[in-house]
């Protein structure tokens, strides 16, 4: 990366709280919506997808959704079904990875393919999906059709893109970065220019929400790739290493075999192809991280796109809206989980 790297002015501790009290009336109209719209004459459908949409997620997308509305002064109601299309996109991938990822938890428990199987898992999230679609139909905004329908084009490209990156020790930097920028962060722009759309406001207004969501966003999956080096399964939600053992080159990584010894790239080389993969060889995957600084370097990349998110709704007037914007950019890089 060629730009320079500036750190964010620090709060003792950035939080969500701000974000969560400015939408929380809205965030309850979202919910209904959510709640009325997963329900199905097949009892299984609901039973899956409520033990992932109320397994206690951040539900970040949705509320950046509301946040950037009352940053535009918007004052109607079809935010709420668009932040629940969101949410269903979001939901509908979640489900989709865990399956393919085949992982053990999501959000602190079990997650659903080992409750009830990959063919359900996999079903139920193309219900979602198909939820989603119908929600952006009934808003009848041709834009606002275009902008998630893209994004959940792209968030499958990015998957798969992925995919074919797993288990491939010379990954590029570059490369992840593409990855993390269709594959999450793409759903966070679109989160944040829909609002634009519905308050008509420009197209000016518009970019900046755009940027302002998607720099969010890959802020937000660098943490992610910092955590899960980082933390522990108790406060990540997650079964620690499970991005080691899925052979998957994060960043902590791909920094962490750019600057290592001959010795060292051929752990990488043997342990992301999938030939170590016991306790120890995580053990020795995180001293070798630390040992070069990665996690460190990570966090330091996303405070870089964070700063970039917060420069872009700069032009916007003061609000409490604003504000909380400004500070979940700053929680999304200082989170432990």
């Amino acid at each position: 990366m060629t730009a320079t790297i500036h750190s964010i002015p620090r709060r003792a501790e950035p939080s969500l709280q701000p974000l969560m009290a400015l939408v929380a009336d809205g965030m309850n109209s979202v919910n209904e919506v959510i709640l009325g719209r997963m329900q199905s004459r097949i009892p299984l459908i609901p039973a899956l997808a409520g033990h992932l949409i109320a397994g206690g997620g951040k539900r970040m997308r949705p509320m950046l959704t509301l946040a950037s509305a009352s940053l535009l002064g918007y004052g109607g109601s079809r935010h709420y079904k668009l932040a629940a299309t969101v949410e269903f996109i979001h939901t509908a991938t979640l489900l989709h990875d865990d399956v393919v990822d085949g992982s053990g938890m999501r959000r602190g428990k079990q997650a659903a393919n080992i409750i009830y199987g990959n063919p359900a898992t996999v079903l139920v999230g193309d219900f979602l999906f198909s939820r989603s679609f119908e929600l952006m139909v009934e808003d009848g905004s041709l834009k606002v059709l275009k902008i998630l329908s893209g994004a959940s084009a792209v968030i499958a490209e990015g998957e798969v893109d992925q995919l074919v990156a797993q288990r491939q020790v010379e990954t590029s930097e570059e490369r992840y970065l593409a990855i993390i920028n269709a594959k999450t962060a793409a759903l966070f722009a679109a989160a944040c220019r829909i609002a634009a759309v519905v308050a008509e406001r420009s197209e000016a207004d518009e970019l900046a929400l755009d940027s302002y969501g998607r720099n969010l966003g890959i802020a937000f999956q660098l943490a992610d790739d910092a955590i899960d080096y980082d933390s522990d399964a108790s406060e990540m939600g997650k079964d620690q290493g499970d991005d080691f053992r899925e052979g998957k080159m994060t960043l902590p990584v791909i920094l962490a075999y750019a600057r290592g010894t001959a010795e060292e790239r051929t752990f990488w080389q043997e342990a992301i192809a999938g030939d170590r993969n016991s306790d120890a060889d995580l053990a020795q995957a995180v001293a070798l991280i630390h040992k070069h600084e990665a996690v460190n370097a990570t966090r330091e990349r996303a405070r870089y796109y964070a700063q970039r998110a917060i420069d872009a709704i700069a032009a916007f007037p003061p609000s409490a809206a604003k504000s909380a914007m400004t500070e979940a950019a700053e929680f999304a890089v200082a989170r432990r989980y």
